[in-house]
């Protein structure tokens, strides 16, 4: 791919769009399809739909959302929360997903990567992994799980490698210490995860300002960014981000 994505983020609870700071605090934004479909029609390139309380509740994710979202958009869909076996990954993707995420599933069984990478092929999965700053780590970052609650003890960019061999198609690194603070994504986080692989990075976590995109992707190295609260709350346009990147020489598909 020639070009750098825009990524919104539909984070739900309850089958409703929400958004909270470092994972916790969370506010209702209203419904994803509605949003889905704004964000399709105004020039996004893929759209990411989190149930983000799913594996914490120990249920699948609501595909009822799912549906009513794809059934709104023109764009892929990834989506991931709860999604544990093969049958969960077949029923997201008839629900009308292109794309499935795993995160907690994947840590604790990483077999399940390979998995559905054999059966559904590797661009249909993409791997999230949740980062916390801890130096005990020899990057310095620790995969978290249950939607951040836990620590896995597990290098993040060790577990970024081996998620790529067991075959991942692409990676979804969040950083819950930048997550909606709008002060800019972890760029030595998601640089260092960036350069250990071959597959696309899509940066996550703390997007404020226009100027956070394009250091994502020139200093993070990231392929794609994925953005929520700089978007959900109006405080620029689609348009308006891919226009500034595309001033600052970075490749960005631009809809009429």
């Amino acid at each position: 791919m020639d070009y750098r994505r825009i990524i919104p983020c539909l984070d739900t609870k309850d089958g409703r769009l929400v958004k909270g700071v470092n994972f916790v605090g969370l506010k209702e934004l209203g419904d994803p399809a509605e949003a889905g479909a704004a964000y399709s029609e105004a020039g996004a390139d893929e759209l990411v739909l989190l149930d983000i309380t799913a594996t914490v509740e120990n249920r699948r994710t609501l595909l009822s959302a799912v549906q009513r979202t794809a059934a709104r958009i023109k764009i892929p869909l990834t989506v991931g929360g709860g999604i544990k076996t093969l049958k969960d990954i077949e029923d997201v993707l008839a629900a009308g997903a292109a794309r499935i995420s795993i995160n907690t599933a994947a840590v604790l069984r990483p077999e399940f990567v390979a998995e559905a990478a054999d059966k559904f092929d590797s661009a249909a999965v993409t791997v999230a992994i949740d980062t916390r700053k801890n130096t005990d780590m020899p990057s310095g970052f620790e995969v978290m799980i249950n939607g951040g609650r836990i620590g896995a003890g597990l290098d993040a960019v060790e577990w970024a490698r081996r998620a790529e061999d067991l075959g991942a198609g692409a990676l979804l690194p969040t950083s819950m210490d930048a997550d909606g603070t709008l002060a800019g994504y972890d760029i030595p986080m998601t640089r260092a995860i960036a350069d250990a692989v071959s597959i696309p990075v899509i940066a996550s976590g703390g997007a404020g300002k226009l100027a956070h995109l394009r250091e994502a992707i020139v200093k993070g190295h990231a392929d794609a960014v994925l953005v929520a609260s700089i978007a959900h709350y109006g405080k620029f346009t689609i348009r308006q981000m891919k226009e500034y990147l595309a001033k600052h020489g970075i490749p960005v598909r631009l809809t009429q």
